[in-house]
């Protein structure tokens, strides 16, 4: 893969950068909307595109294997063509998905048993048929099967974990190595960091999967409860042990105040629910804190959800129609919050990326971050 650093913050860690794929060329900072299914809930791919901006998304091989199926997908064309996307897609492996599964898996030194949330029928992944399930997907980055270490976990079950995950790393870039994209245009292949909150762990898996060398690292197994401290800590670690010339993608976070703070750590890539999630619960992410629009202090208030922000939601409607929609349960108002609350997190990004380029960033981070996990609401829903 081809990645290219741009600038460097000279406070903190953070950096600009972009990486080409053949569906587009990714600036970095990034965030990537979550799209297990084949979707952004709520919003069409045109939207996606027009309004909030994103320039790659996020799917899921666990739950596209489940449904619609691989062979739907492969007649398809992949799933691209499928859902109608014409920029990069990011599939994570499913592991984390298997794993969460908990009393429905088994693991196995060759993989990992589990049954369908869904129907409940067995099934079977190993390394290489996530690899063959994500060529048949036919998305630009893949991601190998891991096993995500739930918190608090005990040291020696992190380092049984981190063994496996490098061992199946190994196997993922042979079968990587040894197989054919599918739909004509090229894939790469990220390693996964794991070894839980233990620094000698993470040393040992970064060495493991930087001499296989893929094509970018991600750092997982964190944002699964463990204290924000915590996570900035091993995070910061860990981007040090990363390639420099390499994309960095830390897996599963996070709050906004979360990504400006990792962003100064190095980490070039995000992805969450969080916006979509709590958009479709009435939590809305603004430039003063978080806004749930049920509360009855918004019924009569006719100013946009956040001044600042231009997005199509907060260019058009006012608190008290946002308001009224979730109150009368009108779908509108879950196409309405997501597209605020990620167009929030991609400008927020790309407010990032701008001020890396002029030098700023470091001072502007320390001042929003003390906005962004307020909760300005007084008054609660009637």
């Amino acid at each position: 893969m081809k990645f290219e650093i741009q600038h460097k913050d000279a406070k903190s860690k953070a950096r600009t950068g972009c990486f080409e794929t053949e569906h587009g060329v990714v600036e970095t900072p990034i965030f990537m909307p979550v799209g297990t299914q084949g979707t952004v809930k709520a919003v069409t791919a045109e939207q996606l595109k027009n309004e909030v901006g994103a320039q790659i998304i996020l799917g899921n091989t666990y739950h596209l294997y489940l449904r619609p199926g691989i062979e739907i997908l492969e007649n398809a064309g992949g799933l691209h063509k499928f859902m109608n996307w014409d920029k990069p897609i990011l599939t994570d492996s499913g592991g984390f998905q298997v794993f969460s599964l908990a009393e429905l898996r088994k693991l196995k030194n060759d993989g990992v048993e589990f049954q369908s949330h869904l129907d409940g029928s067995r099934h079977f992944f190993t390394p290489e048929k996530v690899i063959q399930i994500q060529r048949s997907i036919g998305s630009d980055i893949l991601m190998p099967l891991d096993e995500c270490t739930p918190y608090p976990c005990d040291y020696e079950y992190a380092k049984k974990s981190q063994e496996l995950t490098s061992k199946w790393a190994i196997l993922n870039k042979e079968a990587f190595e040894n197989s054919e994209a599918l739909y004509n245009h090229k894939q790469f292949l990220f390693g996964i960091i794991q070894g839980s909150v233990y620094k000698d762990l993470r040393e040992k898996s970064a060495r493991d999967l930087i001499e296989l060398d893929f094509d970018g690292y991600s750092i997982g197994g964190l944002a699964v409860g463990e204290p924000a401290e915590t996570m900035y800590d091993i995070t910061n670690f860990t981007t040090d042990l990363i390639p420099e010339n390499k994309p960095r993608y830390l897996m599963g976070v996070g709050r906004p105040e979360n990504i400006l703070e990792s962003i100064a750590l190095g980490i070039d890539m995000f992805d969450c629910v969080m916006p979509t999630r709590n958009a479709r619960n009435a939590y809305l992410f603004t430039s003063e804190g978080v806004v749930t629009i049920r509360n009855a202090m918004y019924k009569d208030d006719h100013t946009p959800l956040d001044p600042v922000c231009d997005c199509y939601t907060c260019s058009n409607f006012t608190r008290a129609y946002l308001r009224h929609l979730y109150i009368a349960n009108e779908i509108l108002a879950l196409t309405l919050g997501t597209i605020h609350n990620l167009s929030f997190y991609l400008n927020l990004v790309k407010e990032s990326r701008s001020r890396i380029i002029e030098g700023s960033f470091f001072d502007w981070k320390n001042e929003i971050v003390k906005k962004l996990s307020l909760n300005i609401n007084s008054i609660k829903e009637e």
